[in-house]
């Protein structure tokens, strides 16, 4: 079972793919949103387009693009913006983020999870910057280390020391890109556990209730070891937050 496969299954119950409550991404997208009643927000690396969607649903007036190479993930998004009633308002395109163009400017540019894309926090924002609008917003999600990360905790995200800082790292970082944080959310160990729980028993659940697919024991046996490396691994000591930034 490919990986995009894996992850799109772990996040059927959790579409915003990144832990976060939705009352979290309610609030973020309200300030995202806030300053005008009608733009264009732009998603590098949409997957299943659930930010997007839910900012269409609260603002009638805006109009998205998503990114995504995961094909299955843009389909779940089309049927959701028809089920929505926004689909004449949102373009889904299936390509590398890395290599997407558009003419026009974005109010807000958002990659919440998907910084390795562009391999990294700031080479990240330097491609949002390259689509955003004078006046224009981003709203970037990023790991970072809540606590010095163990031998064991690097094992099981196969990271190394210096893929993340720490949260003022994180921050100070941004600020010397030429960026200022106009609001963010640090998310809390409720959030970590309630997004992971979800993540392992969604595909969990899928295997079980399939126990005569072909990828029924792949599925069960990533569970079972994204669920290990979580617990005995990195919980506590990875955290995420998501930056609302604005140019300086």
């Amino acid at each position: 079972m490919d990986r995009q496969t894996i992850s799109r299954l772990a996040h059927a119950r959790h579409p915003v793919a990144a832990p976060l409550s939705d009352a979290s991404v309610g609030a973020l997208l309200e300030r995202a949103l806030a300053p005008e009643p009608e733009g264009r927000a732009l998603d590098l690396g949409c997957g299943r387009a659930a930010w997007l969607l839910r900012a269409l649903g609260a603002r009638p007036r805006w109009r998205a693009v998503g990114v995504d190479v995961d094909a299955a993930a843009l389909a779940l998004a089309r049927e959701s913006a028809e089920a929505l009633g926004v689909q004449r308002r949102i373009g889904l395109h299936h390509q590398d983020a890395r290599e997407f163009t558009d003419d026009r400017p974005f109010e807000l540019v958002l990659n919440v999870g998907a910084t390795h894309v562009f391999g990294g926090l700031l080479p990240a924002l330097d491609a949002a910057r390259a689509f955003l609008a004078p006046g224009g917003r981003v709203l970037v999600g990023e790991g970072f280390w809540e606590r010095e990360p163990s031998a064991a905790a690097l094992a099981a995200l196969g990271a190394g020391r210096e893929d993340y800082a720490d949260l003022a790292t994180t921050v100070d970082r941004v600020a010397a890109d030429g960026w200022t944080p106009v609001s963010g959310h640090v998310s809390t160990r409720q959030e970590w556990d309630d997004y992971e729980f979800s993540w392992t028993g969604s595909l969990a659940q899928w295997a079980l209730d399939r126990p005569e697919h072909p990828d029924a024991a792949d599925a069960r046996a990533a569970a079972d070891l994204h669920r290990a490396e979580w617990l005995h691994g990195y919980r506590g000591t990875l955290g995420f937050v998501t930056l609302l930034l604005r140019r300086d």
